[in-house]
């Protein structure tokens, strides 16, 4: 009579450490203009979208063609009708997303506290 043992693997994956979100003080100026009623949907959504894997392309979060004024690589697009747009940095090394610009998307126009963005 031979008996078989049942084995059970359990695969441990090792948690990534999650990215530190940094602020410019140019984007916290920017963050004052913009209604504060979207003050906290702005946020929340900056904590879920960039904590985690902020350099993967998803629908509303795209690497720039080219980098803006501010030095950001990274765009992310969100709100009422993607109105709004985060402009950041990643530093894989430093585990660090360093949010740049907080800017209002209006037409064709963009926003930074409240001036119209030319570039």
């Amino acid at each position: 009579m031979t008996r078989r043992a049942d084995v059970t693997i359990i695969k441990v994956m090792a948690k990534k450490q999650p990215f530190a979100l940094v602020y410019a003080d140019e984007a916290k100026d920017h963050l004052r203009v913009i209604e504060g009623k979207y003050h906290a949907l702005i946020q929340a959504t900056i904590e879920t979208q960039l904590v985690h894997e902020p350099d993967v392309e998803t629908r509303n979060r795209k690497p720039l063609k080219r980098p803006i004024a501010f030095g950001a690589d990274w765009e992310l697009r969100l709100g009422p009708d993607n109105r709004f747009r985060v402009f950041y940095q990643v530093n894989t090394e430093s585990r660090q997303v360093r949010v740049l610009a907080v800017g209002v998307k209006d037409r064709s126009r963009l926003y930074f506290g409240g001036e119209e963005f030319e570039g």
